[in-house]
């Protein structure tokens, strides 16, 4: 790659850690030097850059009150970022970033993490659950009022990019879907060392299910399959769902709330297996929990069909439902798994394999 090659990376926003910001990260470190464009920025919630060049829209200067109407701002905003002074822009995005304005001589890669959630595949549950509190009734008038229009938006930022990456295989065809667009599969980074030497030498019980509590992630599937059969479960995170969720939960349930990082590696290696009953446009959290050896009893729709084989390092579902999932628990029991061989399926996720994958589509389209 030129020594003198102008990169700028774009991305939605930094206020807190999850996938799209791993991302972000590892684009930093292929490109050290770029500054990385976003339209709000929280040190406290996310220490990863502190050196990186991280310049802010003028969304980073509205009060806290206003920063959940962000989306219309957001589209706004970025549309109007110039970037065409730069030779290659990489946006990270799962919303508004990809609009950003770049040159005839400028390149946009976008890694698309999903075609925007609230406008497309997941509308009606934002709808039904704006997460506003006591204001979700004016969120819901808003999103009522403006979807149109910012669907049309965003239709049209998703033309902007000259290439789209795609970070499942289920999100490539969410892309041909929503925005009529091909995309090449490059899978998103997961740290799988950090879990290579966490397969626990005790033996393995109860079941385990991470993630923030929200109803699209459907940990009430797991708590009424666990509650159903008797079995232990563990539920780390929290969220808007977590008291609803508290109230359904059997007396084999525990809830962790708080959970450091070496907490998760341990809760994922002496788990029996991990559920994952949502639809997941990747799904970091279960390539996580095979790094630890640790099969996964997953929803066969979404990302998990890049990573689960069957029998193999875990077991599919075919019916959002406590009662699909109950059945496929029941023949956990009957089933031997491997740890060796669940962690060596996670290993095609690395960090590592991202970069390479991600710098080799760079060279291809520079030279193209």
């Amino acid at each position: 790659m030129k020594k003198d090659l102008k990169v700028a990376i774009v991305c939605d926003w930094l206020t807190g850690v999850g996938g799209a910001e791993r991302v972000v990260l590892e684009l930093h470190k292929l490109f050290p030097n770029a500054p990385i464009y976003t339209s709000q920025y929280d040190k406290q919630a996310i220490n990863w850059f502190d050196d990186a060049d991280v310049r802010t829209l003028w969304l980073q200067r509205l009060p806290k009150s206003l920063k959940k109407f962000l989306p219309p701002l957001r589209a706004i905003a970025f549309r109007r970022l110039n970037l065409s002074s730069y030779d290659l822009v990489i946006s990270s995005s799962g919303a508004e970033a990809k609009a950003v304005k770049t040159g005839k001589n400028t390149i946009h890669i976008c890694y698309c993490h999903a075609p925007t959630h609230y406008y497309w595949m997941r509308y009606d549950e934002y709808l039904q659950n704006p997460g506003f509190g006591k204001l979700d009734w004016l969120a819901r008038i808003g999103l009522k009022i403006l979807v149109s229009p910012l669907k049309r938006l965003d239709y049209s930022a998703a033309q902007q990019p000259d290439f789209l990456i795609a970070n499942s295989t289920f999100t490539k065809e969410q892309i041909k879907k929503y925005y009529n667009r091909e995309s090449e599969v490059i899978f998103p980074p997961v740290d799988v060392e950090k879990f290579k030497n966490s397969i626990s030498k005790s033996t393995k019980k109860g079941l385990l299910a991470i993630g923030r509590q929200t109803p699209y992630k459907k940990i009430d599937l797991a708590i009424g399959a666990a509650n159903r059969l008797g079995l232990p479960i563990t539920v780390v995170g929290n969220g808007p769902d977590h008291n609803k969720l508290v109230k359904m939960a059997g007396g084999t349930v525990n809830f962790v709330t708080k959970a450091t990082e070496n907490d998760v590696i341990e809760y994922m290696a002496s788990a029996k297996a991990f559920i994952f009953p949502g639809i997941d446009d990747f799904g970091i959290v279960a390539v996580e929990a095979l790094a630890s050896g640790t099969p996964v009893i997953a929803f066969d729709v979404g990302g998990s069909s890049d990573y689960i084989v069957n029998g193999v390092n875990g077991l599919l579902f075919n019916k959002q439902t406590s009662e699909s999932l109950v059945t496929v628990l029941e023949k956990l029991s009957t089933k031997k798994f491997s740890s060796s061989a669940i962690q060596n399926t996670a290993k095609k996720f690395s960090t590592n394999e991202f970069h390479k994958n991600l710098s080799s589509f760079i060279e291809k389209h520079l030279k193209s």
